[in-house]
């Protein structure tokens, strides 16, 4: 396995980003850091978009699903196969997203090991590929000029944190009220896993990319200010056409 992820994901990962430095001599670290993200995220933005239109519309479906769950309430065997029927109508997989999410994972891991351990002062020549050549100048790390990419900064932290709160805002959906006082277990769950998601993880990752350095810190935040737009963008094209990113073979949204 440790051969398959440096020969096919790790080294491939790690001369691009040698190559991008090399070829832009005039940029600084954090702006060759903010580059090489978006174009990661934009080639794997195909795997993510289908993650992204299976949350979308498990949300626009909610309301379905929660007329299921009133309905039939004190029956939780009919309770799940009507909700295994509405994801089948819709051709949907509920699972979709973390699946996408373990294929994503190993390159996010090689992204985050290239940028926290590889820097820039130091190049493995060794790894490198023959037509990859050797950055002869030395990469700028301060950011715009003002922070060095290479410490640790409490305003690049606190970007990631900012950024990871409201990726997590825009993408979890509200938890259900509770009704006559009484909250399901299932409910309960997803009530404090969104809290925690929200409030709870933009605080770890504060202190995660502070404890590392900046390079991290905007790595992080680049990423999650991409998955915000991703979200715009696959909601914008449900407004126009409700239907537009479902399966021609399901049915249509009511």
């Amino acid at each position: 396995m440790t051969f398959i992820y440096h020969t096919f994901i790790f080294y491939p990962l790690y001369n691009a980003f040698v190559l991008l430095i090399d070829a832009l001599p005039f940029f600084d670290a954090g702006l060759v850091i903010i580059t090489f993200t978006i174009i990661i995220r934009l080639i794997l933005f195909p795997l993510a978009k289908k993650s992204v239109r299976t949350q979308a519309l498990m949300r626009e479906l909610n309301p379905e699903m929660e007329e299921i769950k009133e309905k039939y309430k004190n029956d939780k065997q009919k309770q799940s196969l009507e909700t295994f029927a509405l994801y089948k109508k819709y051709k949907l997989n509920p699972f979709a997203s973390v699946l996408l999410l373990l294929i994503q994972l190993p390159i996010l891991i090689a992204l985050y090991r290239i940028f926290l351990f590889a820097g820039f002062s130091h190049i493995d020549a060794a790894i490198l590929y023959p037509f990859v050549p050797f950055p002869t100048g030395t990469t700028n790390v301060m950011f715009l000029g003002l922070l060095d990419v290479t410490q640790k900064s409490y305003i690049l932290a606190f970007a990631a944190a900012v950024s990871q709160y409201f990726q997590a805002k825009l993408v979890i959906p509200p938890t259900p009220a509770k009704k006559d006082g009484k909250e399901s277990m299932g409910d309960s769950f997803a009530r404090n896993m969104a809290l925690q998601m929200k409030y709870v993880m933009p605080v770890i990752i504060f202190f995660i990319a502070y404890s590392t350095t900046g390079v991290v810190a905007i790595y992080w935040t680049v990423s999650n200010l991409f998955m915000i737009g991703q979200e715009f963008f696959v909601r914008r094209q449900i407004k126009k056409n409700p239907n537009a990113l479902i399966p021609k073979s399901a049915e249509p949204i009511a």
